[in-house]
């Protein structure tokens, strides 16, 4: 237990201040950028009185993703003297580091002080982006999705996958000459007690340990078509939760040691994502993308847990992991993709085996794997998905089972207010292998009120006697192997306590939460029939833990 105390001290030691410095780094940024002043019109010489009235004309605006807007002017009369609708991202109190440098089009003559730009003139801005989906994502130089020019960045998901345009985001930004630089991150302190009502039955444990992980992506626009993305992702999980990972019931996948992790949640790798991607414009609707991870992730499933705002407030991994997005770490994956408007079409080469139980090194890539994915936005607060995958291998225990992968998602965001907001995700999964086909439910939601949020997640997950390591003894003391229905219910609240270091600084959150786990009679007691093979979890299993939360800070 002292030892678990110094390592939990020690990984929050090494991410807090990280996450402090940065944020000391960005706080003077205020998302408001000066305008320059406006350059007085210039005088017209008079016409003489019979002089015929000029034809009117229409301006139109033509910014790729900004709203339409016209208006009435007369020839040879300053284009902007009249007054337009101000558009829905308007650059009005827009702040950040220096001036933004105008293009020589730009069109500002006759524009008042505190005057919003009219809708003609945006697209006199080289490199803006407007219409942006939601507020958190302002119209700037290179502020984009990371794989798309023409999309915005409240769309990024983990690797190439897509969120609702509507998802609020939590990160710090700058820029650094054409660079657009992003940060973002969290670290827990936490108790957990898993089956603390069964007492010396099967997962029953108590920890100390700190899920964290960190995140930063650098961007530029390249020619008048191209986008280039950087991303990495660590963790210190190997020092805060050991490489045998932490006690989460029912949770299965990977191995130390040789033995199975069951009951466990494995930890990540130090490095769990290194990759390049480029984007190509074909047009304002079309986009042809290609991204390299080692490691990265396939396109497979929706948004990983950790990067899904419906999982935000939740420390633990799904129990269904291993069936939607456990591909998230995998080291050696290429992945072409196509967008046409609100579709994307992917498909991956990857290496299908899981990362070793060697958390600091890079396992060997195998491009061994397959998967395509066709992904969908029908509105700004959806965002779907179905996905396919032939993964070679997966398990190191057993090298010789291939598994067939198959999951749809929903998820769903709605922002109505400053930190107000309601996330949540559908997701299903199918594994086809030895053990014939096992399906896994996740529903999941985070109610954020301000300071308050509430979360919930209910899952069902089937998992065979294999990967549990249980089984029971037949008729003739023959060992019968089965599929269990496992269903998992988790209630649970946080509250944000305050900024560590000024307005922009990481955010400390305390909270906590209840699992209750409803199991079938055969995996509950110490006799089912004639008897079982080792001890069962009890009835009704329950797990709660506490904990203290910093992540990045609520971007406006």
């Amino acid at each position: 237990m002292l030892r678990l105390h110094k390592l939990l001290l020690f990984g929050l030691l090494t991410v807090a201040p990280v996450l402090a410095a940065t944020a000391q780094t960005h706080e003077h940024m205020d998302m408001t950028m000066p305008m320059p002043a406006p350059a007085k019109p210039k005088p017209r010489p008079a016409k003489a009185a019979h002089s015929a009235a000029p034809k009117p004309r229409t301006v139109v605006s033509k910014a790729a993703s900004a709203p339409k807007a016209a208006t009435t002017v007369s020839d040879g009369a300053p284009a902007d003297t009249a007054r337009l609708p101000a558009p829905a991202h308007s650059m009005d109190g827009m702040k950040m580091d220096g001036e933004m440098p105008m293009g020589s089009g730009a069109k500002l003559d006759g524009l008042k002080p505190g005057e919003s730009m009219p809708a003609a003139d945006h697209a006199a801005m080289p490199g803006m982006h407007m219409g942006m989906a939601h507020d958190s994502s302002m119209a700037m130089p290179g502020m984009s999705h990371a794989y798309s020019r023409h999309l915005p960045m409240n769309r990024n998901g983990s690797a190439t996958s897509w969120q609702p345009d509507a998802t609020p985001m939590y990160m710090w930004m700058q820029h650094k000459g054409p660079w657009m630089l992003m940060y973002h991150g969290a670290a827990y302190g936490r108790y957990t007690s898993q089956n603390f009502n069964n007492n010396g039955k099967r997962g029953h444990a108590n920890a100390i340990d700190g899920p964290n992980w960190g995140m930063a992506m650098a961007q530029r626009e390249i020619g008048a078509r191209g986008l280039l993305n950087l991303s990495l992702m660590v963790s210190l999980d190997p020092l805060t939760e050991t490489n045998g990972g932490y006690p989460l019931l029912f949770q299965t996948g990977e191995s130390y040691k040789g033995q199975p992790l069951i009951d466990k949640q494995h930890p990540h790798d130090l490095i769990s994502g290194l990759s390049v991607g480029y984007t190509h414009a074909v047009s304002e609707d079309v986009d042809v993308s290609l991204y390299l991870g080692y490691p990265g992730e396939p396109a497979i499933g929706p948004v990983a847990f950790m990067h899904r705002i419906s999982a935000m407030p939740n420390p633990d991994a799904p129990l269904s992991h291993h069936w939607t997005d456990a591909t998230h770490i995998t080291f050696g994956v290429a992945t072409l993709g196509v967008r046409y408007k609100q579709f994307k079409l992917e498909g991956s080469n990857f290496t299908g085996r899981e990362p070793d139980e060697h958390r600091y090194d890079f396992d060997k890539p195998r491009a061994d794997s397959w998967a395509a994915r066709l992904s969908w936005n029908p509105s700004r607060e959806l965002a779907l998905q179905v996905s396919r995958a032939f993964i070679k291998s997966p398990e190191d225990l057993h090298p010789d089972e291939d598994v067939t992968r198959t999951t749809a998602s929903l998820l769903h965001s709605r922002t109505w207010g400053e930190r107000r907001y309601l996330a949540s995700a559908l997701v299903w999964g199918l594994n086809e292998g030895h053990a014939g086909k096992e399906h896994a439910v996740l529903a999941e939601t985070n109610l954020t009120l301000g300071r308050p949020t509430f979360y919930g997640r209910y899952e069902f997950v089937q998992k065979d006697s294999e990967e549990l390591e249980f089984y029971y003894s037949g008729p003739t003391d023959q060992l019968l192997a089965g599929v269990f229905n496992i269903h998992a219910l988790t209630l649970g609240a946080s509250y944000r306590l305050a900024s560590l270091g000024g307005a922009r600084g990481p955010e400390l959150s305390l909270g906590g939460q209840l699992t209750g786990y409803f199991i079938p009679a055969a995996l509950q007691g110490d006799r089912y029939g004639l008897a079982y093979f080792g001890p069962g979890y009890g009835k009704l299993p329950l797990s709660a833990s506490v904990y203290l939360r910093l992540t990045a800070p609520w971007m406006k």
